[in-house]
């Protein structure tokens, strides 16, 4: 064995032989440490374990971050809560504040169907005023009301006397006072008495106006629960409409009438046009929700605040007059049927309308020629309003 050299085999051989022989000899496998007690080393964390403190202090500033964003947008909703709460306190104290002013003036206030001023006069209790808004040009228009749903004459005063049902036409008066046009009405209302004359310039584009006088002309005469306004081209069935409203009667700030959010118009000359389109962003948008202007109603409480606080439409001045407040909106679909055979169809079952016109015209299509012919179709019958219990 001295005279042969060993074969390199032979080397890796005894090597791995004797680290076999090592590692019985030890009686255990090495492995890493699974804590730094055990090697008995100083507990400084080695590289891995550092890159994981790092880590999780990472993760603890960004979720004190994230509590610290939830806390101020919590704040900041609380803020925004407070100051809404705020001003429905302020609304409601204005509002309170327009009942008892109206009350007040209401000592100097006018009778029904002159103008207000005339001093001595107290305000005369009634279940609903009914405002139908007309025109100097609309005279046959009024005397297909007068000769279809609006009692005349002695049944209009026993309606307003019994029944606490107050039904007016009103209309301001024209550019020339005392000309030709105001003793017209002026010589129809002698006839008739039964015209509420405002303190109003008529025109078209001054309906939001004519809309918040004829709320505080009315609510400074009469003491009602409702003020209704009403197109002079829509039928209506009286005592259905007044039954709608008595379901209301408990409510203190109620506005009742066919709710829709229609599109602001910003170009000039098409119908309902609105100048102050800018204020409403961007092109397309819509109005905020409010009833459609043919017919709707308000409780008490929200004429006497209309009457002391525009926009171009009427039915959206209204609406926007009522934003911000405590207020029930009511969409109550029987206040615009369509005309027959719509009305006609509903009424069949048993479910009279309180009032029919036709989306297309704003009102009934030619009224003055179809209002019979819808009453007669579509009308509840006129002893349907003396047996309403109220």
């Amino acid at each position: 064995m001295r005279g042969r050299a060993l074969q390199p085999r032979g080397i890796v051989a005894v090597c791995a032989l004797c680290f076999l022989v090592g590692l019985l000899l030890s009686g255990r496998i090495w492995r890493l440490p699974e804590s730094r007690e055990e090697t008995g080393l100083p507990t400084t964390p080695y590289r891995g374990q550092k890159i994981e403190v790092i880590s999780t202090e990472t993760e603890g500033n960004q979720k004190l971050g994230e509590r610290e964003a939830n806390d101020i947008m919590g704040e900041v909703t609380k803020t925004h809560e407070a100051i809404r709460s705020l001003d429905k306190a302020v609304s409601a104290l204005e509002m309170e504040l327009a009942v008892a002013r109206t009350g007040e003036t209401g000592s100097t206030s006018s009778s029904a169907g002159g103008s207000a001023g005339r001093p001595g006069r107290v305000l005369q209790r009634a279940f609903v005023v009914i405002g139908i808004n007309t025109a100097f040009s609309s005279k046959k228009r009024r005397d297909s009301v007068r000769e279809t749903w609006m009692p005349t004459g002695a049944k209009l005063r026993q309606l307003e006397k019994e029944k606490g049902i107050v039904v007016r036409f009103v209309i301001g008066h024209s550019v020339t006072p005392g000309g030709v046009l105001d003793r017209a009405v002026d010589a129809e209302d002698t006839e008739h008495k039964d015209f509420l004359r405002l303190e109003h310039v008529e025109g078209y584009h001054e309906l939001s106006a004519k809309t918040r006088i004829y709320f505080s002309t009315a609510a400074a005469i009469w003491d009602a629960d409702f003020y209704v306004k009403v197109d002079d081209d829509v039928h209506v069935n009286l005592g259905m409409l007044v039954s709608t409203l008595a379901r209301y009667r408990s409510k203190p700030r109620v506005y009742i009438g066919c709710m829709k959010s229609g599109p602001v118009l910003s170009q000039k000359g098409v119908k309902y046009h609105e100048p102050e389109f800018w204020k409403f962003g961007e092109e397309g948008n819509k109005y905020f929700r409010h009833a459609t202007g043919q017919i709707y109603a308000i409780s008490k409480d929200l004429a006497a605040y209309i009457s002391i606080n525009s926009y171009a439409n009427e039915d959206v001045s209204l609406g926007a007059w009522l934003l911000g407040l405590e207020v029930e909106h009511v969409d109550e679909r029987t206040m615009c049927c369509g005309s027959p055979p719509d009305c006609e169809w509903k009424a069949q079952a048993g479910n009279v309308c309180a009032a029919s016109f036709d989306w297309s015209c704003s009102g009934l299509c030619k009224s003055v020629e179809r209002m019979k012919d819808v009453h007669n179709t579509c009308g509840e019958g006129d002893g349907a309003v003396w047996s309403v219990i109220l």
